[in-house]
């Protein structure tokens, strides 16, 4: 009897030591186990074609190819050190050169706007450069000229000579709002195209002293250096501005989230004109104007601050053969309305030289209208 019990305390210890082990080691062999109980996951339904998250591949896919880099040089005049003119110096080393050239590189973006090889851009991209080259997306490179630039929409059209070129879609800026969301594309700091994703953050802004012809389209797409004169695309990739500029406090330009671009309605304009003319037309009177503030109508005790005050005439000018004089406050031309000086600077470049315009003034609190005939807008060297 005890011989038995000893053979059965001996087997119990046995197996109890494999079930340590077994439970231990290989848990899973347990089928009483929960720790290895496996969970089925149910795969979700997708069908055929269809995306799993909001994508914008496609609009970036159809913008992408018509978007270039554009690098330029120019040779820049370094200054010889004032050292050199020291009558000692010029005894030991003799007449130095006056000074001496190198060449400056430069980088930024354009948007193939037609098949025929033109191209858009901002004018400072190109500005006073000796060479200039395009790389397209599908790695081609072309030497391309300048057609034409306005500085003053900071816009410039460039032509190369290549086959099967891939142009860009326009779109309608003009119903472009506050909250559509936008795509950058660009050539940011030299490192090669780049899709920003954001929305329009404002349109229309004017008065910030970028340019002469202010009408921007706000965005908080990341907009760096090299991004100027690319593309900003809508959600169908169709081209709604030219990126131009951007706020930033920082040395290098780093973006902050507000950057502007240039409406395509008024891109498309400006490079129609420099295409078929070489240049860009606008109407002048030879006026300097500024807005209309409260306090300025309080003190020529007018009701409202509307319209824009002529503080200067030019002599000579359409507007001084007119009889406009300084502290006339300009309220419409051709009967519209003028809210302030932005307005008043769009409608006069818009008519055409030559043409007779109609001003609506306010002198001495009475209205008075003024006939003036329209000049051609001087370009900026000769204004200054």
């Amino acid at each position: 009897m005890r011989r038995l019990w000893l053979v059965f305390a001996q087997t119990a210890t046995v197996c109890l030591a494999v079930l340590f082990v077994v439970s231990t080691l290989r848990p899973d062999l347990l089928a009483w186990n929960v720790r290895g109980t496996v969970v089925t996951i149910k795969e979700p339904q997708i069908e055929a074609g269809a995306r799993t998250i909001a994508s914008f591949s496609d609009a970036a896919r159809r913008a992408m190819p018509a978007v270039v880099n554009i690098f330029t040089t120019k040779e820049v005049k370094v200054p010889r050190h004032p050292f050199m003119d020291d009558p000692v110096f010029r005894f030991f080393f003799g007449n130095q050169p006056d000074a001496q050239t190198q060449r400056s590189t430069n980088l930024g973006s354009g948007v193939i706007v037609s098949s025929q090889g033109y191209i858009l851009t901002n004018s400072h991209v190109v500005e006073a450069a000796d060479e200039i080259e395009v790389a397209l997306a599908d790695a081609r490179r072309a030497r391309a000229r300048v057609v034409g630039s306005d500085p003053e929409t900071d816009l410039a059209v460039l032509k190369i000579d290549l086959p099967r070129l891939p142009a860009i879609a326009f779109g309608q800026s003009e119903q472009a709002r506050v909250g559509d969301i936008v795509l950058a594309i660009g050539n940011p700091f030299g490192v090669g195209q780049t899709v920003t994703l954001g929305i329009i953050s404002a349109v229309q802004r004017s008065q910030l002293g970028i340019n002469t012809f202010e009408n921007f389209i706000q965005t908080d797409a990341a907009i760096n250096p090299g991004n100027s004169g690319g593309a900003l695309v809508d959600v169908h990739g169709n081209l709604i501005g030219i990126n131009t500029a951007i706020y930033s406090r920082t040395p290098g330009g780093a973006s902050l989230g507000i950057g502007f671009a240039i409406p395509v309605s008024t891109a498309k304009q400006v490079m129609e004109q420099i295409v078929q003319q070489g240049s860009v037309t606008r109407g002048w009177i030879g006026v300097a104007v500024q807005d209309m503030t409260k306090e300025f109508a309080e003190s020529f005790k007018l009701p409202g601050a509307g319209g824009a005050l002529i503080s200067e005439v030019l002599r000579g000018s359409p507007a001084d053969k007119a009889g406009v004089r300084p502290g006339d406050i300009l309220i419409a031309v051709n009967d519209r309305p003028i809210a302030d000086s932005s307005t008043m600077l769009n409608l006069i470049a818009a008519l055409q030289p030559g043409q007779q315009a109609r001003l609506k003034v306010i002198r001495d609190r009475r209205e008075t209208e003024l006939a003036v005939a329209v000049a051609r807008r001087p370009k900026l060297a000769q204004r200054e």
